[in-house]
């Protein structure tokens, strides 16, 4: 355990991502000092909200450094300790980035947290059982506060947030309506997530059609959006909000290249009187016991299900992460690191 692989951001986007931003590199393993952990990570976590932090603009968090590290969520095991409250053979998740080894000053408070493995996969902690999955509870409980017999739309729909959106509204006894990209998408997310119907916005060519299609499947109209793309899937939800909706703005995946996305019809904002917020659920630190506990629950009893992209090795991360930005992926994206 000498020497680490990582792959850095060696340059930033100009429009488009590349894989020519991103290198791998070999580097030596640090010495521990005390307090630290060294992880072996299993699996590292990739994400939409990574590809704006290639950017070096304002946003809600600082640009991702060149020629460092690319940061990301990771799940492993300590392999090494001078931190009493961790021993080697924990599993641990936390923000180890994109390498092999990760060392974590354990000492501070929410840099790494032990996980039971006992009824829920590690690599679970990424995507259901982690991030994705309390940012889908928060955004329904918190912002669209849904009410039994409610309509929810959720953009990206099989994607490791919009998944856990329906299923987590199907459990308040709200109809839930998912968007997604493909025949096998939308049948995914009706006949094994339990959703109530699914528009393939890639069958519907214009908004015309689009609108159409969403119309069929909330025929009461929508109460609650969570919305992960924007641009023209957006527009059409949008239009089928009842006076008073709300909506949870989580991502803008459809302009993350840089492109603006114009609203079409900005002004049912105003005659639906809808209330739109967004956010960021590292934000939102107060409510992360409570939304683990039920996700926690809900997988180890088969009652909120998942499905994971897995690309094998590191070297492949770069491709993974430009396939998720064009909905290549199909659930969770991880990283296989052993």
């Amino acid at each position: 355990m000498t020497t680490n692989q990582q792959i850095h951001l060696v340059s930033r986007p100009n429009g488009e991502a590349s894989v020519d931003n991103f290198k791998l590199m070999e580097v030596e393993v640090p010495e521990l000092k005390d307090g630290q952990v060294l992880v072996r990570n299993h699996f590292m976590s990739l994400d939409p909200y990574m590809r704006g932090r290639m950017n070096d603009a304002k946003s809600y968090a600082v640009p991702q450094p060149l020629n460092a590290v690319m940061q990301g969520g990771t799940v492993g095991e300590v392999v090494a300790s001078k931190n009493e409250h961790y021993k080697v053979g924990d599993k641990v998740v936390g923000f180890g980035g994109w390498q092999h080894y990760s060392v974590a000053d354990a000492a501070t408070p929410g840099v790494l947290r032990k996980v039971d493995t006992t009824h829920i996969p590690l690599s679970a902690y990424l995507g259901a059982v982690g991030m994705p999955g309390v940012t889908a509870w928060y955004g329904l409980t918190q912002i669209c506060k849904p009410k039994a017999g409610q309509t929810i739309v959720v953009s990206a729909a099989s994607g490791a947030v919009g998944s856990a959106v329906g299923q987590l509204a199907k459990a308040r006894g709200c109809r839930a309506v998912g968007i997604a990209g493909g025949a096998d998408k939308c049948g995914y997310v009706v006949s094994e997530l339990g959703f109530d119907a699914c528009v393939d916005y890639k069958a519907h060519k214009d908004s015309k059609s689009l609108y159409e299609a969403l119309k069929a499947a909330t025929p009461d109209g929508v109460d609650g959006c969570f919305e992960n793309v924007g641009g023209a899937v957006f527009d059409a939800v949008l239009a089928r909000m009842n006076a008073f909706g709300r909506i949870a703005l989580c991502g803008m995946i459809s302009g993350y290249d840089g492109e603006p996305i114009p609203l079409k019809n900005p002004q049912v904002l105003l005659q639906s009187r809808l209330t739109i917020e967004g956010f960021i659920v590292g934000e939102h630190m107060q409510f992360w016991p409570e939304a683990l506990k039920e996700l926690g629950t809900m997988v180890a009893t088969g009652k909120l299900k998942y499905r994971e992209s897995v690309a094998q090795g590191l070297a492949a991360a770069p491709e993974a992460f430009l396939g998720l930005l064009k909905g290549k992926n199909f659930g969770k994206q991880v990283v296989k690191l052993v």
